[in-house]
């Protein structure tokens, strides 16, 4: 064998081999609430694009946070148990949001502005953005149809995990959680 191709061979089983690329095994770490998340087995499950709207009804899509592994809530002003978890995520994405990881709240459905900001000054949550998709054009197709869902989205934008119902997204189990998806 010559030695071109030995190097080849060799640089690609490192590679193969590498642990940092290699996506993490995110089984262990379903404790606590986290236990809901059920994982994507097999090829991760690339998000519909779809149209959604910011709080000044501009066009935006979740390219906005391409690179990044992400926890995408879906829920409503109107759905106690969304309520409920609102908190917990705005304090998650304070305390790990940054280069390599974002929670990103999609309100779903008929959800008007003022609603979601009367919500959000009453629970004074100041770090989770506005969206809205009231025709459902990224919520149907991904599959969501109760609230609260929360997907664990890859940097790639493929979803890696689904919890159903809400959770407490700022407990060290979810924490955990996170940092292992995202490399933190």
């Amino acid at each position: 064998m010559s030695a071109f191709r030995m190097l080849v061979l060799y640089t690609a089983l490192a590679l193969g081999a590498n642990p940092v690329l290699a996506a993490p095994d995110l089984a262990p770490l379903l404790k606590g609430d986290m236990e809901k998340m059920v994982l994507v087995t097999g090829d991760p499950i690339p998000l519909p694009q779809a149209g959604l709207i910011d709080e000044a009804d501009a066009p935006k899509t979740l390219d906005a946070y391409k690179g990044k592994v992400l926890l995408v809530n879906f829920w409503a002003t109107w759905c106690a148990p969304c309520r409920k978890e609102i908190g917990s995520l705005d304090r998650l994405q304070a305390a790990l949001g940054g280069d390599k990881f974002a929670v990103v709240t999609i309100a779903t459905g008929p959800n008007p502005l003022p609603g979601i900001e009367k919500l959000f000054a009453e629970e004074k949550i100041t770090h989770l953005p506005k969206l809205r998709d009231p025709g459902q054009t990224l919520a149907r197709p991904a599959g969501v149809l109760a609230l609260p869902v929360t997907l664990l989205v890859d940097a790639e934008g493929r979803e890696i995990g689904r919890l159903m119902g809400d959770a407490e997204w700022d407990s060290p189990e979810a924490q955990a959680l996170v940092k292992a998806a995202a490399g933190l």
